[in-house]
């Protein structure tokens, strides 16, 4: 079996586009991967013009060790965001591919399943305006959905440090929060990478009252020392990782022992494999994996197969049940969450089929998505109301 060509797509929500990438071979099985590109999609469609005819076209899918390989290091530029996506776009349709060959999960191809469900997390709950009352109301809305876990960025504009009225502002939706949901149910903190050490520390002594599971991205991603500062001294778990592209650069993350759980993200990180060469790193270390996830139902489906045969997995981030729900239909086939858990996959390969159909009838949108300008989530939620 070979791959003879490969087609993309792309859907448009009113935050961000998703590229599904469709590797056809030559015995009739397609496999299907997807990226989420945020502002950089025409940078991943012009890697991928090039990238397939030098390293894809005629490669067994079976062979993903290789393709990889090839495609990491035989273009001699060191791999970022945009490379490592392409290449974990096609990595995941060829093991799409291979499960549909072998009539198998690919999760069953790479160990077997380690639980019988997989716990997850709601995230894009919150694009209301930014007072107690609404973020309370929207919390409520989350657990009513039967989810036992849900994560929250409460912090307004601010680069570094943030403003005493900012800081109050921002306390006050995590107390809602806590309030709306109840004690039992796991609140993740979502931080984006905006501050210094001392300035997050300062909030996450604030934030203590409220039971933090995790302070995310504390800091800028790329200054792993005042992470491990951080770290060093915060009064919860501390989770990184989504804008870290190779298994290569936690390294030094798990040398200074900075963060408790990591959070690559498959669609930026090569695939299903890389992201689970890296669990193995991180389990030596005694550190957990709870991959970032913010894309639509075929990288849902590749982080789900990840889950069930990883044994050092968390937890699974999860946005389309609140924000954007109708790309779920573009690709259905993932189980749905229940009492906080996703069943596990059971189809072949990744377990969903891609409806180019439905896909058209989202064409691509011309956003900018931008985390730290003023007024994001009220902006995100306008958008999401036009969309419908």
């Amino acid at each position: 079996m070979k791959i003879s060509n490969v087609r993309t797509a792309v859907l448009g929500t009113p935050w961000r586009n998703l590229t599904f990438v469709l590797v056809d071979t030559d015995e009739g099985l397609t496999g299907v991967g997807e990226a989420r590109m945020l502002n950089h999609t025409d940078a991943l469609l012009g890697y991928l013009t090039e990238a397939v005819p030098n390293h894809v076209l005629g490669t067994d899918p079976f062979d993903t060790e290789s393709l990889v390989q090839r495609m990491y290091h035989n273009d001699f530029g060191r791999a970022g965001e945009i490379v490592m996506s392409g290449i974990a776009a096609v990595e995941m349709a060829c093991w799409d591919i291979v499960g549909k060959a072998l009539n198998q999960p690919v999760y069953r191809l790479l160990g077997g399943a380690v639980r019988d469900r997989i716990k997850a997390y709601a995230n894009g709950w919150y694009t209301v305006e930014r007072t107690p009352e609404e973020f309370h109301a929207a919390a409520r809305r989350v657990v009513e959905r039967g989810y036992r876990a849900l994560k929250v960025d409460p912090f307004g504009p601010g680069w570094l440090e943030l403003d005493h009225a900012e800081t109050i502002r921002s306390i006050s939706l995590v107390e809602a929060v806590r309030d709306a949901v109840g004690p039992e149910v796991e609140l993740l903190v979502e931080m984006h990478g905006r501050f210094t050490a001392a300035t997050a520390l300062k909030l996450a002594r604030m934030l203590e009252p409220y039971d933090p599971a995790w302070l995310e991205e504390p800091v800028p991603p790329d200054d792993l020392e005042s992470l491990a500062k951080f770290a060093s001294r915060a009064p919860a778990p501390v989770a990184t990782g989504e804008r870290m592209h190779s298994r290569h650069e936690f390294r030094q993350l798990f040398a200074l022992q900075a963060a408790d759980i990591v959070q690559p993200d498959i669609s930026h990180f090569g695939g299903i494999a890389e992201t689970k060469k890296l669990a193995a790193t991180a389990d030596t270390h005694h550190v957990l994996i709870a991959p970032h996830n913010v894309g639509g139902p075929v990288l849902t489906a590749a982080n789900l197969q990840l889950a069930a045969c990883t044994t050092n997995f968390k937890i699974q981030e999860h946005f389309n049940d609140f924000a954007d729900s109708f790309v779920k239909s573009v690709a259905p086939g993932n189980p749905e969450v229940v009492d906080g858990y996703f069943a596990l996959p059971s189809g072949p390969g990744l377990g969903v089929e891609l409806d180019l159909d439905a896909v058209a009838e989202h064409p691509r949108r011309d956003v900018n998505f931008n985390l730290y300008a003023e007024g994001w989530q009220r902006r995100e939620a306008e958008r999401t109301a036009t969309a419908g």
